[in-house]
């Protein structure tokens, strides 16, 4: 098997969340039913979020103005959850990557304004989680 570019294994890792909340099952499940093991960044990113979650909806939450984690496109939610494990645990990976895959994918699989909500919420979550190392 090739390795595949971040962008699709980001693409791999939400679809996998997706589905994983599709089945009201833990990630870690899912993944351990797979025939063929996943990136190891595309384990990371599903393990790390399925890991954090309870924070990662704490902050998505307070980040989302007007807008409650049940409410939004599931598609959004995890998109927004990768974004923010992303911008919380791996700092390895720049902020400005993590907000525009994060974009791309809301752009190619949600809705019209999702770009723009992902956006927005990714930023806010951002100016809180890396102003040590990003400047406003």
């Amino acid at each position: 098997m090739s390795v595949g570019t971040r962008r699709e294994e980001r693409e791999r890792a939400l679809s996998l969340l997706y589905e994983a909340e599709a089945k009201d099952m833990r990630a870690a499940a899912l993944l351990a039913q797979l025939p063929v093991s996943p990136e190891p960044f595309v384990v990371d990113l599903v393990t790390g979020v399925d890991g954090h979650r309870e924070r990662i909806d704490a902050l998505v939450g307070r980040h989302a103005i007007d807008w409650t984690l049940e409410r939004m496109p599931a598609v959004d939610r995890n998109i927004l959850r990768l974004g923010a494990y992303e911008l919380l645990e791996r700092p390895d990976v720049p902020l400005g990557a993590v907000i525009s895959e994060a974009v791309e994918l809301a752009k190619r699989y949600s809705t019209d304004e999702s770009g723009r909500f992902v956006n927005g919420v990714l930023a806010s979550i951002a100016a809180e989680t890396r102003s040590q190392s990003a400047p406003d």
